[in-house]
């Protein structure tokens, strides 16, 4: 390994066609909650992270492992859910804003105890939280059992940062990595973020990635926001 190289002792996930995931404290209890299956200790999970934190990949991991299906808000209704047989995977990315219909949903989380059925749920925020009015899937989701994915540490949050740089085979010195790291918000939208923009900078002056630059795009970048 070369002078300045950077490295970072975090496992990683089978790619499985996407991006390597890696595994440390914030998401671990996702990982054991996907590898758990099909031992869950209820039919129905629900999977809470922000924005780019890694939900879509592990449900691409559990639909690899389960052969789960997809389920689309806009194709979903009861007569298809009754067709499904005993035993069906079913995965529901967003399921607090994709406009799944309230008593479809409710429908689905029955079926799930009657015919067996392993729903994964997604969402951004908790379900005690989600804009449904129907009292008796409230009552449901309430019962659901869910695990969160946390904020990144700085272990993460910098592996991450580093591997975007490298997909776009660029270079960046570890103190300029430091640099940039602390000036972001503690999030993995916010690195992807910060590195699109320390990118766009260098391509339009032509200049290597350096502290003067990092600054500069995060001063431009915060003034588009």
């Amino acid at each position: 390994m070369s002078p300045g190289q950077l490295a970072f002792d975090l496992p990683h996930r089978a790619a499985l066609g996407a991006e390597d995931f890696l595994v440390s404290d914030c998401n671990l209890a996702a990982v054991r909650m996907v590898d758990a299956w099909p031992e869950w200790p209820g039919p129905v999970q629900v999977l809470v992270g922000p924005p780019a934190s890694g939900k879509t990949h592990l449900v691409r991991v559990w639909q690899e492992r389960s052969s789960a299906d997809a389920l689309d808000p806009t194709t979903l209704d009861v007569r298809s859910l009754d067709a499904r047989p005993p035993g069906s995977a079913l995965a529901v990315e967003d399921a607090d804003r994709s406009g799944f219909d309230e008593r479809t949903l409710f429908h689905l989380l029955n079926l799930a105890a009657e015919k067996r059925f392993s729903v994964l749920l997604t969402a951004r925020i908790s379900p005690i939280r989600w804009p449904f009015s129907l009292p008796d899937l409230l009552s449901r989701l309430s019962a659901v059992p869910v695990t969160e994915i946390g904020a990144p540490d700085e272990v993460l949050l910098r592996t991450v940062m580093l591997k975007h740089f490298s997909d776009r085979q660029l270079t960046i010195e570890p103190k300029v990595l430091e640099f940039l790291a602390v000036r972001i918000d503690r999030s993995l939208e916010a690195a992807a973020a910060a590195v699109e923009a320390v990118d766009q900078a260098a391509l339009r002056s032509g200049r290597k990635i350096s502290r003067q630059l990092v600054a500069e795009a995060l001063e431009r970048a915060a003034t588009i926001e």
